[in-house]
């Protein structure tokens, strides 16, 4: 299982040296808000500030995409993830893809 602390947007780990570069590792998800949520956001829109209920459904599509890299990760053994990003694109109207990317390691605690 990898830590979430050895999971970094910095390509090295402080204190931790890469043993092994395994490769591009992803996770994927394409979410969308239904109508009422829609129709909920409209409502939240006319009134200003944070947009609470499109937060949620990227955070979700966040987590998500970043769960799935993780597993894509354990699969090839990995304990660690460096160079991480998120990527989004608009798939159609209302439907939006979430990428989370990095490169998938080995790395050992260095003495």
């Amino acid at each position: 299982m990898i830590d979430h602390a050895l999971v970094t947007t910095a390509f090295s780990l402080d204190g931790y040296r890469i043993v092994k570069q395994l490769g591009l590792v992803r996770g994927i998800t394409v979410r969308s808000r239904s109508i009422i949520g829609n129709i909920g956001a409209a409502i939240q829109i006319l009134f200003g500030g944070n947009i609470s209920l499109y937060q949620q459904l990227c955070e979700k599509a966040r987590q998500e995409a970043y769960d799935i890299m993780i597993q894509h990760a354990e699969q090839l053994g990995a304990n660690a993830i460096i160079g991480m990003r998120y990527d989004a694109n608009e798939v159609v109207s209302g439907a939006t893809e979430v990428l989370a990317y990095g490169t998938a390691v080995i790395v050992e605690r260095q003495r």
